[in-house]
This record gives C-alpha cells, structure tokens and sequence, in this order.
C-alpha cells in the first residue's frame, strides 16, 4: 500500500507551502489555503465531539457552495465517510440512500432543509448531529454550521487516516435503476489526482471553475486534483445552468480550465453573438467533455469560441474514475471515440459473454483496471462480484476497439435493445438520428413487441421552429441503417421533458417507464 497523502493531509501541505494563496472561493466568500484548512480542522473536531467516530457515515446535502469543499476535507481528517447526496433526489430516494449507508450524521443547506425535515422523524440519527448551513436562523433542532466551527479547536484531530480507509460513498446516479454506493479509498482519490494532474498538465498557477455537482464524481475527482497541485477552484454556486452566468464567471475569474457535458455545451454555445462578446474566454487553456458524446460541429464550435483551449474528452464511472481520454489532437481524427487509457491504467479489456476478449472491431462489455478504481459495492456483495472480473471493474458499457487502439463506446448492456435476436445500441440509431436536420437530440429505447421480442422506438426533441412527422422520420431512416436497427415508432418531447441526471446524461430508463408501450 502506497503512503499517499489523504485529502486532508493534501490541504494541510498546502496550507504550510502557500497559506496565503486563495485555494477555494464561490461567489460570496474565498479561502486561502490556510483558512481552508484551519476551518476544515475545526469542522472535523465539532463533528468527533458529537460523538461520531472514525469510520461513521456522514449525509452531505446541497447545491455546489464552498462548504462541499469544507466538509470533503473535514471528514477526511476526522476519518470520517462523506455520503454526497444528489440535490436533485426527493425526500424518499434521500431516506433509502441515508438508510442503506446507516448515516450517522446529515449536514444539510438551507434551501434544502425541507427534504431533511420531511424524512427526519424517521432516521435513526441523534438531534444534536443534524447540521445546518446557509440562509438565516438556524432551525430548531439543527446545529449551526458556523457556530460550530467556530467554537471547536483548529488543531489537526487526533486521528489517524490510513490510505485504504474509506473516504467517500459516491451512490451511482442510477441511469438503470437503483443507485448503489460505490465505496472510495483515501488512496483512490490522491491516485486520481496525480494520473490527471500529470496527464493534462496542471499546475499552482492555474484557476478551476467547478461547474458540475460537487456531489458527483467529476467535480470531486476535478476538485483534488486542483488542490493538490496548490491550484485555486473556483465554485459555480448556482442552483442551475445559466450559460450566461457559466460565461461570467469564466470570465471574471480569470479561469484556465473547467468541465461541462455537450448540452451545457451547446446552451452556451447558442447565445447570441451580443451576449458572448462581452465575456474574455481567452485565458481558458483546457476544457473537459464528458458524460455523453459531443457531435462534430459541437466540437467546433467549442474550439472557435475558445480559441486559446485545447479539447479534452473523458470517459469515466463512479466506479472506475476516469477509464480513457481523447486529446486534443485526436478530437477530429478519432471523432466519435472515447480515446485510450489514461497514463498509469492497464490496458482496458473488451469480453463477450464468456469473459473471453473480443477482437478488434467487435462489440463487448468495457472492464478497466485503474489505480483508483472502487473497492466495492456497500453491502452489495452480489452487486460487486458482477462488476469485477478479478481486478478488472464494469459498469455495464459496450464498447469496440478500432485497430488503432481506440476505444468506441456503443451504449450500456442494460440500454441493448434485442430485436428478433440482434443486438442494437441505441447510441447508433442515436448518432444517425443526429444527422436529421429537424432533429436536436434523440433517445432510443426498446419497446416490447409481439413478434420481434423488442422494436426500436425513438424519443425525439425537434430544434426550435423545425417540423417534422412520424412518419417523416420513420422514411429518412429506412436507407440509412439496417431494417433490425430502424425505429417503427416515435415520440416526439420537449427539451424540458428529457430526463437527465445532474451530470447530463440521459436517463433511457425513465423512458422506458413513459414510453415502455410503444
């Protein structure tokens, strides 16, 4: 076992080597390493001296604000677990993730309280370790965030973090059903911090804007990364996407790097002329693409409007970390791949059914094998055996290798459609769609059907004053890709009614439910 340093050891070092330089800021307030991490260490005594020991469980919820960056390095040093919950999720799916972890303490923002209250009555959690932050009074029964902290001593807590002590719960967003929590070591993070601090050449004089949830993994993965490189993160504390404020806040905060998914992407990109030419993008020096695959003419856009930034795009997991990158001098040549392994990863294994390896330019299920990868499925165990075979984990995705060695995701094993016993990943049927001019995004899903098993049905979004009908649709397919492979069917949505999850991706199952008739 490597002695690599802990979250918050990373702080405190930084803290000695630059303790006046800003490390964390959002739109209200910043912090200097040291503030960061003396309010850190403070926060992990008010927490043991409720009683909560080494190894405890411990409910994060709210928006993207400074305090994620806080309590992250709190619990760390208090060798305490974060449990991220995702903001979005109602008071019921916040109770069965609280409950499958056994959480023994909530940390909860204002604006978000009410989800808390609603369940409170029925979580086995003493009073006095309900923490509260942000807005005004603190509410009955909660204990003030600030107060505590301010209250507690700032020395580091007497308590010793191993590197294969678990920092983190990370519950899957649950594209294909109900989340599990993916189980993430001390060592797993400062080794995903220093495989992309090396590989996308990160450094102290760079500015990070965190854009995406800091209760996902990109942002908390992003975060460290930053961190432990004496580099600033900025915090996008905004309650949703606006392209404009995203645009501001790159501007004024003098960024050199942040992640976004192609829809947010796009969003930005579809500004008026007027609007972007306010805001300097010049000093952005790398972007990140990730969550779902970018079209050509995105990624040109990306880089006219960011002309000084190269183009990275990443696949990853909760699970596995990030699994494989595209360069910037790949995004053209190689469009539509997912690239190749990061530096320190072995090579990525493709098995069909039998766990045999598939040939190139044929489809099987995606398992990596990175130095960070997760070490289990919290009081899963039938879960986990099906994501590992031997040190090698899945979750799920399909994928081919091209002969030059780079990966092309296909679709998620549980997304294949079966029609009349072929195989079909809706992400092809989604990617010719694409090229409809009518069309600004699609979702494919299997529908049951009496003699096939399944047909293809798609959900489509058409682009703003465009028409189309069904049968239009159905018509411009039929020469372009094989008959088992067509949509029979579609359903035509608005923007606003695709479901996603906070990092963007489509939630194929959510329409599967809507949609499951055909």
């Amino acid at each position: 076992m490597a002695d690599l340093l802990t979250a918050g050891e990373s702080i405190a070092t930084q803290a000695r080597i630059r303790p006046e330089k800003t490390g964390a800021r959002d739109s209200t307030r910043a912090l200097t390493f040291r503030e960061w991490n003396e309010r850190a260490c403070r926060l992990a005594n008010a927490l043991l001296a409720t009683g909560l020991a080494k190894g405890d469980r411990v409910a994060l919820l709210a928006y993207n604000c400074i305090e994620w960056l806080e309590i992250y390095v709190a619990l760390a040093k208090a060798g305490l677990v974060a449990v991220p919950v995702n903001f979005r999720l109602t008071a019921t799916e916040i109770r069965a993730i609280v409950d499958d972890c056994g959480a023994q303490g909530v940390i909860v923002q204002d604006d978000l309280v009410d989800r808390i209250d609603a369940i409170r009555n029925e979580l086995p959690i003493p009073a006095h370790r309900f923490v509260h932050f942000g807005g005004g009074r603190t509410p009955a029964n909660y204990q003030a965030y600030e107060a505590i902290i301010g209250a507690a001593p700032a020395m580091e807590p007497p308590i010793e973090v191993r590197p294969d002590d678990i920092w983190a719960l990370m519950y899957t967003s649950g594209t294909t059903g109900k989340s599990k929590g993916a189980v993430r070591t001390h060592e797993g993070s400062a080794m995903i911090s220093l495989v992309t601090d090396y590989d996308m050449g990160f450094t102290d004089k760079d500015i990070c804007l965190l854009v995406m949830p800091l209760c996902h993994a990109n942002s908390l993965y992003l975060s460290f990364a930053f961190a432990s490189c004496g580099a600033t993160c900025c915090v996008h504390d905004r309650k949703s996407f606006d392209p404009e404020e995203v645009l501001r806040a790159l501007s004024t905060n003098r960024v050199t790097f942040t992640s976004l998914v192609p829809t947010q992407y796009i969003m930005m990109l579809g500004l008026s002329d007027a609007v972007k030419s306010r805001y300097d993008t010049g000093r952005i020096e790398r972007l990140f693409i990730s969550s779902a695959p970018a079209r050509r003419d995105t990624k040109l856009a990306i880089m006219q409007f960011f002309p000084n930034s190269k183009l990275y795009e990443m696949y990853g997991s909760t699970e596995a970390g990030w699994v494989t990158i595209l360069r910037p001098d790949e995004q053209l040549t190689k469009l539509g791949s997912i690239g190749r392994e990061w530096s320190g990863c072995a090579p990525i294994r493709l098995l069909d059914e039998s766990g045999d390896d598939v040939p190139d330019g044929e489809v099987g299920e995606l398992f990596s094998r990175t130095p960070f990868t997760f070490r289990e499925y919290w009081n899963n165990p039938a879960k986990t055996a099906e994501a590992f075979r031997g040190k090698y984990c899945s979750v799920g995705d399909m994928a081919y290798r091209d002969a030059d060695g780079f990966y092309h995701l296909v679709d998620r094993k549980s997304n294949m459609i079966i029609s009349g016993g072929e195989n079909v990943y809706p992400t092809e049927v989604e990617a010719l769609l694409a090229a409809h001019p009518a069309i600004a995004e699609s979702a494919v899903i299997g529908v049951p059907h009496d003699k096939w098993g399944e047909s293809v049905h798609a959900v489509i979004v058409l682009k703003f004053d465009a028409t189309a009908s069904e049968e239009e649709i159905l018509a411009w397919c039929k020469e372009r890709i094989a008959g088992y492979k067509r949509p029979r069917s579609v359903s035509f949505i608005g923007d606003d009614e695709m479901p996603r999850t906070a990092t963007g991706k489509v939630q194929h199952r959510k329409l599967r439910e809507r949609f499951g008739a055909g």
